[in-house]
């Protein structure tokens, strides 16, 4: 366990590299810093972090710069959620309120966690799995051809053509809508298959053919694309931290275009809590380089996403993470009463 007195020096040198992008030396850190003690005493510290490997030297003669180790216990004792002021969390409201579907939602969130934090954005649509009905509609498009639409608790909004075996009234399929929201609506997606296998008995026998086809459609629907999804912003704003990373940033960027690997890695953040995973804690090689934040949204108390941001590890922690706990607050408050 390293002393109080060690772990407020290893809180500047983050400070101080984060806010400068220069190696931090004794000097710096006795002139910037009220730490009580002597130089020769923060030289000893510094000594001792760099043994346990929390800081490195990157050129000999040169200061200190933080270790992926180092960041982690920054993140996990030292570094508080800096809460965003008054004028910051308006303007998210005034940003996002202006949204009229799920796609706006995602792309205004996009845009304003890269705006905020200066970083990548990643936000990942709602998913089905955890969603709920809100409202099936049928609508006759032809005799023989109807639109299905499936709403859910999130703002999503599925559509399906269906070409039906035979014409279908408009009083039977009135009758359909009306049991069929009057089973589904408000329950899991991963209810719904048992909620209605059994309504095609409950129709004519000349009906039957075309209600099996609607729910095998519906039940089709509930299953695709379940977690497929996600919208990627800011990447431009990698530029500005080129010397952050070792070689280049290409690995980085080759990394977000794979949206495959983007959703593992969110996958991956089992609580819906504040997730950062820090340096080599990322297990994709092209992300190793890098930092991520994330923290689970939704409409209710269980989140149906994860949203966060992709940034160098050389990051202004409290600050980015107060703002994307900010913005998943803003973006669940959205969804509960769209």
């Amino acid at each position: 366990m390293l002393s109080e007195r060690r772990l407020e020096v290893l809180r500047a040198i983050v400070q101080d590299y984060v806010g400068t992008e220069e190696p931090v030396g004794s000097k710096a850190l006795t002139e910037r810093h009220r730490l009580g003690v002597s130089p020769a005493t923060i030289r000893n510290d510094m000594a001792a972090l760099e043994d346990e490997g929390y800081i490195a030297q990157p050129h000999t003669s040169a200061g200190r710069i933080p270790t992926d180790k180092g960041y982690r216990l920054f993140v996990d004792k030292l570094a508080g959620v800096k809460p965003l002021s008054s004028p910051e969390r308006r303007a998210i409201q005034n940003f996002l309120d202006g949204a009229v579907d799920l796609d706006d939602v995602v792309g205004r969130t996009v845009r304003l966690l890269a705006q905020l934090t200066r970083q990548v954005a990643v936000v990942q649509y709602p998913s089905l799995t955890r969603s709920t009905v809100r409202h099936v509609e049928l609508l006759a498009l032809a005799p023989a051809r109807l639109m299905l639409v499936l709403i859910t608790d999130t703002g999503r909004v599925e559509q399906r053509l269906i070409d039906c075996q035979a014409p279908f009234a408009e009083g039977s399929l009135a009758d359909l809508r009306a049991r069929l929201n009057s089973r589904v609506v408000g329950r899991r997606f991963t209810d719904v298959p048992h909620l209605v296998q059994d309504l095609p008995e409950s129709f004519e026998q000349d009906d039957r053919g075309t209600v099996s086809t609607v729910l095998s459609v519906l039940l089709e629907t509930l299953v695709e694309e379940t977690e497929e999804r996600l919208m990627i912003g800011g990447t431009a704003n990698l530029t500005r931290f080129g010397h952050d990373f070792p070689l280049t940033i290409r690995p980085v960027l080759e990394a977000l275009e794979e949206h495959v690997v983007m959703l593992k890695l969110l996958g991956e953040a089992k609580d819906s809590g504040m997730t950062v995973r820090i340096g080599h804690e990322n297990a994709h090689e092209g992300l190793t380089s890098t930092s991520v934040v994330t923290v689970g949204y939704g409409s209710g108390d269980e989140a149906v996403a994860k949203l966060g941001v992709v940034g160098p590890t050389r990051m202004d922690y409290p600050g980015t993470m107060g703002a994307v706990r900010a913005v998943a607050r803003y973006v669940g408050q959205i969804l509960a009463e769209s």
